[in-house]
C-alpha cells in the first residue's frame, strides 16, 4: 500500500514542507528511515535524527524549529501532537492491512449457520451449525468455531483459534493465534479406587465487548452456568483462565498469569506475569498484583497492591524483603555473639 505525503497530511489535518507528492509504502523508526518510508519525531532526544535520516516523510510538531535544512529528499508533515497523529496512523494502517472479505476455499460452513455483512472466513476454517457471526467478522485460516457459537460484529479471530461450542462473544473482540476458548475445566472427582472420575463440563464462555486475548491463552468452560470475562479487559499471551472465573471490566493480566477456578476478580485488577491466584476467592476493584506474586486469599481492599508468595500489601513486602536479604549476616552476627558468650563463662 503507497500513500503520498499530502494524503497522509490530509488525514492527520496537517500542513505539508517538501514534495507533498513523495509517496511511503511502510512506516519505520526516524533513526532506522530509509526511502519510501514513513515516521515521527516527537521525543527531543531523536532531533539530531531528523537531519540524518533517509526516511521519505517525517510527522513532526508545529513548534519544531530546525537548526539547518533536512535532506532534500525528506518531506516534513507537521501537526499539533506527531505521537498522537503516528499513533492513528498505525491504526489505519492496521485497519487497511487486515481488511480482508469473502470466503476463501476450502473451508466448511454449516448449512445452518449465518454470516453477518462483510465478513472474512480463511482456507481451512470450520464453521459449526447454529453460528451466528455478526458484520465485518475476521476469522483467519485454520480456525474452528464450534456449534451454536455466538459472535458479535467486527471481531478478529487469527489463525488457529478454536471456539468450543455454546459460547459466546461480544463486538470488537479479537483474538491471537492458537488461544483456545471454552475447553473443559479441570474437573475431576476421586473416587475409591484411588483414580479419577471426570465431571462434564456443560457450561460455556462469554466474552463481552472489546476483549483482546493473546496467542495461546486457554479459557475454560464453566462446569455449569458462565465463565465470564467482562468487557475491555486484555490477556497477554499464554494467560490460562480457569472454569467459572469471573475477570471484571478492563482487567489486564499479563503474560504466563493465571487465575484459578471460581475466582471471581473486580473492575481495573491488575495481575504481572507469572502471577497467580488460587480458587474460589475474591479481588477488590483495582487491585494490582506484582510479577510472580501468588495470592492465595481474597483480597477486600481497593486498590491495593501485593507482592510475594504468598502475596501481602507492597510496601511491608519490600521492607521484609529488605531483612531476607539480610538474614545470612544476621544469623553470622548471632553465632558470633553465641560465641563471646560462651568465652565469658556466665552462670547459666
Amino acid at each position: 500500500m503507497k500513500f503520498t505525503a499530502k494524503q497522509i497530511a490530509d488525514l492527520l489535518g496537517g500542513t505539508i514542507e517538501g514534495n507533498g507528492e513523495v509517496s511511503v509504502s511502510n512506516l519505520t523508526k526516524i533513526e532506522e528511515g530509509k526511502l519510501g518510508s514513513l515516521s515521527f519525531l516527537s521525543n527531543s532526544l531523536y532531533t539530531p535524527f531528523i537531519y540524518e535520516t533517509d526516511a521519505s516523510a517525517v510527522i513532526v510538531n508545529n513548534a519544531l524549529i530546525l537548526d539547518k535544512p533536512v535532506k532534500s529528499t525528506l518531506t516534513l508533515i507537521r501537526v499539533d501532537d506527531p505521537y498522537t497523529s503516528f499513533a492513528k496512523l498505525l491504526e489505519v494502517y492496521h485497519q487497511f492491512r487486515h481488511n480482508k472479505k469473502g470466503i476463501e476455499q476450502p473451508s466448511f460452513i454449516s448449512a445452518s449457520a449465518k454470516l453477518g455483512n462483510d465478513c472474512y472466513i480463511g482456507a481451512f476454517a470450520y464453521i459449526g451449525e447454529n453460528v451466528s457471526i455478526g458484520n465485518n467478522v475476521k476469522i483467519y485460516p485454520h480456525c474452528y468455531i464450534g456449534d451454536n457459537v455466538t459472535i458479535g460484529n467486527d471481531c478478529t479471530f487469527f489463525s488457529g483459534v478454536k471456539i468450543y461450542h455454546d459460547c459466546i462473544l461480544g463486538n470488537d473482540c479479537t483474538i491471537h493465534a492458537s488461544t483456545v476458548v471454552g475447553s473443559d475445566g479441570f474437573g475431576f472427582a476421586p473416587n475409591a479406587d484411588k483414580n479419577y472420575k471426570k465431571v462434564p463440563q456443560i457450561g460455556n464462555v462469554i466474552i463481552e465487548d472489546h476483549v483482546e486475548i493473546g496467542s495461546n491463552t486457554s479459557i475454560d468452560r464453566a462446569t455449569m452456568g458462565s465463565t465470564i470475562i467482562r468487557k475491555g479487559t486484555k490477556l497477554d499471551n499464554l494467560v490460562q483462565i480457569a472454569h467459572n472465573v469471573e475477570l471484571g471490566e478492563n482487567c489486564i493480566l499479563a503474560g504466563g498469569a493465571f487465575v484459578a477456578g471460581s475466582t471471581k476478580l473486580g473492575n481495573n485488577v491488575m495481575m504481572g506475569g507469572q502471577s497467580g491466584v488460587i480458587g474460589h476467592i475474591k479481588i477488590a476493584n483495582g487491585v494490582k498484583i506484582a510479577g510472580q506474586s501468588g495470592v492465595g486469599n481474597s483480597i477486600e481492599t481497593e486498590d491495593l497492591v501485593v507482592q510475594g508468595s504468598p502475596a501481602f500489601a507492597i510496601g511491608d513486602y519490600q521492607r521484609s524483603y529488605v531483612l531476607f536479604r539480610s538474614f545470612q549476616k544476621l544469623n553470622d552476627r548471632i553465632r558470633t555473639l553465641e560465641k563471646e558468650i560462651k568465652k565469658l563463662n556466665l552462670p547459666q
